[in-house]
């Protein structure tokens, strides 16, 4: 019989012991339970499917049934949503407190608590023990996993750990008949897992791995690492495979590690797994599951323009696990393949290569999650086939994560279980997967597509870096002249990580440098002005490609001279590069105008330089805003005046030279793009008053920003045109947590927002308001997880805050510190190292709305939080500034989300996500009130500011004929 015969008759007897009395779609007619109903329904409705599964994942943060009810009422009385009519009797109530609300609210809890309980096996260990050891004897073993919250902390990633240490110990203490195993998560062992930080990541986690190995030898309790997202999958590996070839743990056969077929890498996993498990010379088990992240993967890579890691379609999975049964079961002498899924097709097709390899039924297993696939195990185990069930356990809470994933898979639409239960045919439930793989990329959804960022999971990328950091240092301390500046008064750049490190010297231009650079630009303007816009968006191209081909070596420059994360500083030449393409397309519409032509006559809308202007650019984002506000002004037809942060001179000098450098291949005088390396308060008011300028743009502090903007409104002596200034001020940003928010993404974002970049960021969260009714647990998971972070070295891969910019930010921030801890609750403050401009994230509680902290930009790793009574005091509170720049809100309150987007006073709001890192042409980036004035930048209407609109009609009609059509 060929294997696909045997497949076919083991899968009809399958099939025929699991098959159900009727389909679940029939019985939802009848007297089910509440929990069946609502899994029924969401099989059947797919817009209450998305609003329910919503709702579930709402319910562990409300409390009362006034609460949840208003819930119910918010997710499920939509336009969009079929109520069934059950349901809608239900939710159709008046009055949160009312008695129908109270029975609605009561309903819907005990359905989802019955449903999380079909899927975790208890929430106590004595819940734990009466379940498995009913699972055993059932014929079955089993692995254990704890659900519990993302481990944001090392505190928590203790916590994982000693939880782990004690369920071994409760394990070894029962008599199961079977060596009881666990699950763990790698990344839950330390709360800065990063591939990026390969060496610190290896070192810490390689500890806990240690710890719990040695602990479960002592017990006789087996270890099993599972497999979480794409990102993780190299280091999981590597860090695994170190840590079973050290000479303590080599002969241990009592561990395994997992596969997911949908990854596109999985086949050549499984190989490398293979030599290496030989060469390691004893056993270990591989579980092969088709994963549990499929979406989570496509939209992260579509976000982040990577290529696709998981095969795009269901059947290529399916086909490629089968592919890897064969491959594992090949090698069952040298591993212990355990194949786990619920599709009786897959487990039918293992059963059908065990039997041709004739593997013994003692060298492999199958593998169902509980809940999930009961009948299938059933059918296993009474054919003598070895099957162990993966079992989740813990608070139902916390595991409702757990629950929105088996939920979502079993009413997916190519869900087998799905399929089994609406009474699809069979013949096509056993039907050999066809490989369907589409050759087309997924379609762009967006006009524009941004450049990707480095993915530093992918093997080499790291060291990459390095290197170009080693590289970069080699070139430590020369000195950079531009035309016109000086070569006798020269400022030394130092690196605010090690300040002793000279980065640059740069000569400085003065008054005559000034003069002479507008002179040539005021030669070069009506060259520049006349060269075609193509050949300008051409430059803008060169100089994207430029940046995209010298990527590494500027994140070297970020980090060595303004402290900026490798991380950080990788996105910032993506939006260097972003913003020289969009503008160069943004350009392309430009250049078209407009026509309004009527009979007898041509409207002719065009745009025409400006002339020349003024760029001065700051310090925290030395590359991508440089180049931007450059480049827009460029693309436009102006000449440009560049001058540079102090802090960041050596980064402009390079900026300048690489432009001039292009636009001199381009055959253009040099007076169209010009660095200008200075003090700002000594060349600033020169350029900005000169009446020979007819733009400023202008990013940095309120004070300078403001002092620009009343100088630019004079008019002086030979001046024949009104100056336009467009300004970025910065911001006093707020996140509001309300009691509905997820804490695991709340304190995530917050702590990203507030303390990526030390701070430094016009964006940065520097105000967290939040609700009281949640104050305490956030705020005691926000300090466990800043006291977490990295502190040092911008060139230290796993740093995660860095120095602030000099002394003098440094100084008036410690200050600052001080004087704020004689007024206000210090919640923590990190240490920060002695060497370096450092200043350790410092967080304050009830810190009064009035505080200067809550009003001032302190523009460093100082956090305020805000407690407040209700949302209509956060909003409130969040609107209470001068500024409106970033704001962010965290909620699962669908009423409280559409009142941010209306009533938040920000330019960018960001809603269940950090409120920094806005992208070119996806989120265009500026504020309103004191935060600035003009467009915002990486946005269609930002070239307008650098354009003026010109009309050109012309009468076309001639001696009573103009050319028009012949026939009407």
């Amino acid at each position: 019989m060929s294997l696909e015969a045997r497949t076919q008759t083991l899968g009809q007897a399958l099939l025929a012991a699991t098959r159900p009395g009727r389909s679940l779609l029939a019985q939802m007619r009848e007297q089910l339970q509440w929990d069946e109903k609502l899994l029924a329904w969401a099989m059947e409705h797919p817009g209450l499917r998305t609003q329910l599964f919503r709702l579930i994942d709402t319910l562990p943060a409300l409390t009362g049934s006034g609460e949840i009810s208003r819930h119910m009422q918010e997710y499920l009385d939509q336009p969009e949503v079929e109520l069934p009519e059950l349901l809608k009797h239900l939710i159709h109530f008046t009055g949160r407190e009312s008695l129908a609300a109270k029975t609605a609210a009561q309903t819907l809890t005990t359905a989802v608590s019955t449903l999380a309980r079909k899927y975790i096996v208890g929430e106590n260990f004595a819940q734990v023990r009466h379940t498995l050891e009913r699972i055993r004897r059932q014929g079955m073993t089993f692995t254990l996993d704890i659900l519990g919250e993302a481990v944001l902390s090392e505190t928590e990633a203790q916590g994982y750990l000693q939880k782990y240490l004690d369920l071994m110990t409760q394990l070894a203490g029962v008599d199961w008949g079977c060596v009881p195993q666990v699950s763990v998560k790698l990344s839950a062992f330390y709360s800065q897992f990063d591939p990026l930080a390969e060496r610190t990541t290896r070192i810490r986690v390689t500890q806990a791995v240690t710890q719990l190995l040695r602990k479960a030898g002592e017990l006789g309790v087996a270890v099993h690492f599972d497999m979480e997202q794409y990102k993780y999958k190299n280091l999981t590996l590597a860090i695994l495979q170190e840590v079973l070839l050290a000479d303590e743990f080599r002969s241990r056969t009592d561990v395994g590690l997992t596969v997911q077929a949908y990854l596109q890498e999985s086949e050549a996993d499984v190989r490398e797994l293979v030599d290496w498990v030989k060469s390691r010379g004893y056993p270990v088990t591989v579980r092969l599951v088709k994963g549990a992240y499929w979406d989570q993967e496509v939209i992260w890579a579509q976000q982040k323009h990577w290529p696709l890691p998981v095969y795009r379609r269901k059947s290529s999975t399916d086909a490629n696990y089968e592919k890897l049964t064969r491959l594992l079961l090949e090698n069952h002498r040298y591993l212990y393949p355990a194949i786990g899924s619920h599709n009786v097709r897959s487990q039918a097709h293992a059963l059908a290569v065990a039997e041709a390899l004739a593997v013994p039924l003692s060298a492999w297993e199958s593998q169902v999650l509980y809940g999930m696939a009961a009948p299938l195990a059933k059918a296993l185990v009474e054919r003598g086939y070895q099957v162990r069930m993966y079992c989740p356990y813990g608070e139902l809470l916390p595991g409702m994560s757990y629950l929105i994933r088996r939920l979502l898979e079993n009413t997916a639409n190519t869900s087998f279980l799905r399929q089994r239960l609406e009474k699809t045919d069979e013949s096509a439930l056993l039907a050999p997967p066809a490989w369907a793989e589409p050759t087309t990329p997924l379609p762009q959804i967006e006009s524009f597509v941004g450049t990707p960022d480095t993915n530093f999971a992918e093997p080499g990328k790291p060291e990459q870096f390095l290197a170009a950091i080693t590289q970069v240092k080699s070139q430590l301390g020369q000195t950079y002249v531009l035309p016109h500046c000086s070569t006798e008064r020269l400022l030394d750049s130092v690196n605010p990580s090690n300040p002793t490190e000279v980065i640059g010297r740069v000569g400085l231009a003065d008054a005559t440098s000034v003069q002479q650079a507008i002179d040539l630009a005021q030669k070069a303007q009506p060259v520049w002005r006349q060269t075609p816009w193509q050949q300008r968006m051409d430059l803008l191209l060169k100089i994207a490609d430029r940046l995209a081909a010298q990527r590494p070596e500027w994140v070297a420059w970020m980090a060595l001279e303004v402290g900026k994360p490798i991380r950080e500083a990788d996105a910032e030449v993506s939006e260097a590069i972003d913003f020289c393409r969009y503008y160069a397309q943004m350009a392309e519409q430009l250049e078209r105008g407009h026509n309004y032509d009527v009979w007898g006559e041509t409207n002719r809308y065009r745009y025409q330089p400006k002339g020349i202007g003024v760029v001065i650019a700051p310090w925290n984002y030395p590359l991508a805003i440089s180049v931007g506000m450059v480049t827009a002004a460029l693309v436009t037809g102006n000449c440009v005046l560049y001058k540079p942060a102090e802090q960041s001179s050596v980064i402009g000098c390079k900026i300048s030279q690489f432009i001039t450098d292009l636009i001199a291949d381009l055959g253009l005088p040099a007076g169209v793009f010009q660095g200008l390396p200075g003090w700002g308060e000594e060349i600033g008011p020169l350029l900005v008053t000169h009446p020979a300028v007819h733009f400023i743009t202008f990013t940095g502090s309120r004070q300078v920003g403001c002092q620009i903007y009343a100088q630019a409104a004079q008019l002086v002596p030979g001046q024949t045109h009104l100056k336009r200034v467009v300004a970025e001020l910065g911001g006093k940003n707020a996140i509001i947590v309300d009691a509905s928010a997820d804490l695991d993404q709340a304190v995530q974002g917050v702590v990203q927002s507030a303390f990526g970049y030390a701070g430094q960021k016009c964006s940065a969260c520097s105000r967290v308001i939040v609700l009281e009714s949640i104050i305490q647990p956030f705020v005691e998971r926000l300090w466990a997880a800043t006291a977490s972070l990295v502190i040092g070295a911008a060139t230290d891969p796993a740093t995660t805050v860095g120095p602030v910019i000099d002394a003098v930010a440094q100084e008036r921030l410690q200050t600052a510190i001080a004087q704020a801890k004689q007024r206000l609750t210090l919640v923590g403050e990190r240490p920060a190292p002695a060497m370096g401009y450092f200043v350790g994230p410092t967080i304050f509680t009830d810190v009064p709305p009035d505080d200067p902290l809550a009003q001032e930009e302190w523009f460093g790793p100082v956090l305020a939080v805000l407690r407040v009574a209700d949302f209509d005091q956060a909003v409130q509170v969040a609107n209470g500034t001068d500024y409106a720049l970033t704001g962010g809100l965290y909620s699962r309150t669908p009423s409280h989300i559409q009142r941010a987007a209306e009533e938040l006073a920000c330019g960018n709001l960001y809603i269940n996500r950090g409120i920094t890192g806005a992208l070119v042409g996806r989120q265009p980036f500026g504020g309103f009130k004191l935060s600035g004035v003009g467009s915002k930048a990486g946005g269609p209407d930002y070239l307008l500011q650098f354009v003026d609109p010109k009309v050109v009609t012309e009468n076309i009609q001639r001696q009573g004929f103009a050319p028009v059509a012949e026939e009407l």
